[in-house]
């Protein structure tokens, strides 16, 4: 095996001299000197290194920097300010909405609902919800106010392109329909559409239409009694409403098992009324006919309970139907039979009488002549409704032949003050207190203020005014043997539980002797047996009444006539007292036309409704003259 030739070494040159370049072989320019090693990379090196060091140390304090505000940041949210902004944030996914008590009754004296509350619906919408939704029902698909409209309007029973324009919008509110039926309700809340929402309410229903209309007044848009019993009653029967407060989801829908809270709503309480409502309705029903038969401007009829001041009924010719109180001309009249005045006339004799015999000044036999015109001491004349000679009347006379100077000669004798505290004491110038607005108290000027023919004329029921229940319960106060009771309409309340409670009896105040009350009874029922009140005769009962006509004055300032009847029956056992009062009737003044006929059907029908038996005596009658 041979072995590769050994290269013989060059021999050295001679020494170049320091800082001599080394010539290129091939060429005569010398090679440039560099240099190299630690030095050249010292160089090079250094500052490169320097500007990294930097770069990371600042960017290792700004990360430090940063997570320092973080975490400062995280335990000042979670530690300190935590709790508050878990609560706003809840706060702002809270719900409240009101809870609506039920409204009480209103019931009849036997329990017949003539005022009752039913659940219905406001249907709501948030426009800016419907904007956006979107379903596909039985494979066609919906969108927006549009798409809602066309599902809703079928159930709504509403037009779609009016229906879409309420959808329509950026409204957070809108109401979309009212007071509708909760089956009504029910069927638009499983269309699902997000943005439409309800608020229960309750709606007022009067399920006899306008019976007692009058009396029972009628509820506003806000749930409030606006007049009558609703009215006045309606701290009671409102109840208190409650609240609910729940957490909502984006759509509106309360979030299972998130935050809720609720304060139950407490009910109004029911009021039974005395007043009975077949009685009612014959009332109304015979005024509105009698004021239509007559041409009379209007009428009214009261119904009292001789022995509790119960009212059985007040009907007037005019009168609300509180389903629909916006048909009615007059929103707010309520029953002119507790708030119109006019001059009772005749009926007021009946005071005169009693003071009369009270004070012993003359009895049911004391002996008149009664002339057709009568001059006072003071000069004052006054006359009898029909010109006649001169009648020999005894005193049970003179009021069953509604004589005017025959009841001037007997008053004259009253002493002034004596004649205005007698009128007091049986009601007049004072609210009765029924629970009905509007009650008027009349007109009785105190006796310094009569002028010298004023106070003669009061005798025989003028130069004052009365309300038709004012009058009434002067011939309710006579049959209840003298004592006087408060007419009320409220029997008795019923708790949310069922429990009743009766309503407290109004005071009793003894007005004339029982003996004096009997003996004016028995004078009235001459009236009708042998006087002016005839017609008001019932067959089987026995009757004692007064006719009455007055002057009145019409909403146009003109002057008119007031023609009534008031009665009372049985007469040997008084249960009613009835009233009936036409206002400027265009057939007949005289109250024995015009009302005692009204009176004779309406008393009939209330002794056959309330099973009062018929007289089973004869009356002993005093004479009427002599």
């Amino acid at each position: 095996m041979s072995t590769p030739p050994r290269r013989t070494p060059a021999p050295a040159g001679p020494a170049r001299p320091a800082g001599v370049a080394r010539r290129v072989p091939g060429t005569s320019a010398p090679r440039v000197p560099t240099q190299r090693g630690p030095r050249r990379a010292a160089v090079a090196g250094g500052p490169s290194i320097t500007l990294l060091n930097r770069r990371r140390t600042v960017l290792v304090v700004v990360v430090a920097l940063l997570l320092t505000v973080f975490s400062g940041r995280l335990v000042w949210l979670q530690g300190v300010q935590g709790q508050a902004m878990a609560a706003e944030a809840l706060e702002s996914r809270l719900t409240k909405a009101t809870l609506v008590a039920s409204r009480g009754q209103i019931t009849d004296a036997e329990g017949e609902v003539l005022a009752t509350s039913v659940d219905r619906y406001d249907i709501e919408a948030n426009q800016r919800l419907i904007r956006t939704w979107s379903a596909k029902v039985d494979g066609t698909t919906y969108t927006g106010a549009a798409g809602a409209a066309q599902l809703l309007a079928p159930v709504l029973d509403a037009n779609v392109a009016e229906l879409g324009a309420k959808l329509d919008g950026d409204k957070g509110f809108v109401y979309v329909a009212k007071n509708v039926l909760p089956e009504v309700w029910q069927a638009v809340a499983e269309l699902r559409i997000n943005g439409i929402t309800a608020s229960q309410v309750a709606d007022r229903v009067y399920p006899n239409g306008n019976l007692a209309g009058n009396l029972l007044g009628w509820v506003n848009a806000e749930g409030t009694g606006a007049t009558g019993v609703e009215a006045v009653l309606d701290g009671e029967l409102a109840g208190t409403p409650g609240s609910t407060t729940y957490e909502r989801g984006r759509g509106g829908q309360q979030i299972p098992g998130g935050y809720q809270e609720s304060t139950p709503a407490v009910d109004g309480r029911s009021v039974q009324l005395t007043i009975n409502a077949d009685i009612q309705w014959k009332a109304q029903q015979a005024i509105e006919q009698q004021v239509a038969a007559t041409g009379a401007d209007s009428g009214s009829i009261v119904a009292l309970n001789t022995k509790t001041g119960e009212v059985l009924a007040i009907a007037d010719s005019r009168t609300v139907d509180p389903n629909d109180p916006g048909k009615t001309q007059d929103l707010w009249s309520g029953s002119s039979a507790v708030s119109d005045v006019f001059e009772p006339g005749s009926t007021a004799k009946v005071i005169t009488m009693a003071a009369a015999i009270e004070t012993g000044l003359v009895d049911p036999y004391s002996q008149f002549e009664v002339p057709y015109q009568y001059t006072t001491p003071n000069n004052q004349t006054f006359k009898d409704s029909h010109e006649h000679a001169g009648l020999r009347l005894t005193t049970t006379g003179i009021l069953a032949e509604s004589s005017n100077t025959g009841t001037v000669m007997i008053g004259q004798n009253i002493p002034q003050q004596v004649r205005y505290d007698y009128l007091s004491k049986f009601g007049f110038g004072a609210r009765t207190g029924i629970e009905l607005p509007g009650e008027s108290p009349g007109i009785l000027h105190p006796s310094d203020d009569w002028d010298g023919r004023s106070k003669y004329a009061v005798l025989f029921g003028q130069s004052l005014s009365v309300t038709a229940l004012q009058a009434t319960e002067v011939f309710a106060t006579i049959a209840n043997g003298g004592t006087r009771i408060a007419p009320h309409l409220v029997a008795g309340w019923t708790e949310p539980d069922g429990t009743y409670t009766p309503a407290e009896a109004p005071e009793a105040t003894q007005v004339v002797s029982p003996e004096t009350a009997a003996t004016v009874l028995s004078m009235m029922e001459s009236a009708v047996d042998e006087g002016t009140g005839s017609a008001a005769a019932i067959p089987g009962y026995r009757v004692a009444g007064k006719t009455g006509t007055a002057q009145s004055w019409r909403a146009d300032g003109s002057q008119g006539i007031s023609a009534s009847f008031i009665g009372v029956a049985p007469a040997d056992d008084p249960a009613i007292a009835v009233s009936v009062v036409l206002h400027n009737p265009r057939t007949s003044e005289w109250g024995g036309t015009v009302a005692a006929p009204v009176f004779s059907e309406v008393a009939g029908y209330a002794l056959t409704e309330l099973g009062v038996a018929p007289s089973g005596t004869q009356p002993e009658l005093f004479p009427t003259t002599w």
